[in-house]
């Protein structure tokens, strides 16, 4: 494996780290923020894969067009499309107000980050 994919890999388990951290919180659990961060996990997992196959990406947020990219390769993983789409939406619009994450869309991110996340380090031999 390529170490700019080890280092993209990093950054992914960084966010999924934080995701769970700030949702189990016991004082004031910050579920806009859990959302937020597995937006973020499967972005930097989904460029990963990009890397790791020198498959150009522009500086994008956009998970569905990140996976639109790696079908080619990937072709298995439009059965991650359902769950890409669920955490697309966090990227940018409930970083702002008027929209806030509940305990329940919170639990719902977390469930669909540690289903992208199992499938790439499955792909990869990684430990899940």
């Amino acid at each position: 494996m390529k170490p700019s994919t080890l280092e993209w890999i990093e950054k992914a388990e960084d966010d999924w780290e934080a995701a769970r951290r700030v949702y189990r919180a016991r004082t004031r659990p910050l579920y806009d923020v859990a959302c937020f961060h597995c937006q973020q996990c499967v972005e930097k997992y989904l460029k990963a894969r990009l890397n790791e196959d020198s498959i150009s990406f522009s500086k994008t947020h956009d998970l569905v067009k990140l996976l639109g990219l790696i079908l080619p390769v990937e072709p298995a993983w439009a059965a991650l499309q359902p769950q890409v789409l669920y955490l697309a939406d966090f990227a940018v619009r409930y970083r702002y107000p008027g929209v806030s994450a509940t305990k329940a869309k919170a639990k719902d991110a977390l469930r669909d980050c540690r289903k992208l996340r199992r499938a790439v380090r499955t792909a990869w031999g990684l430990p899940t």
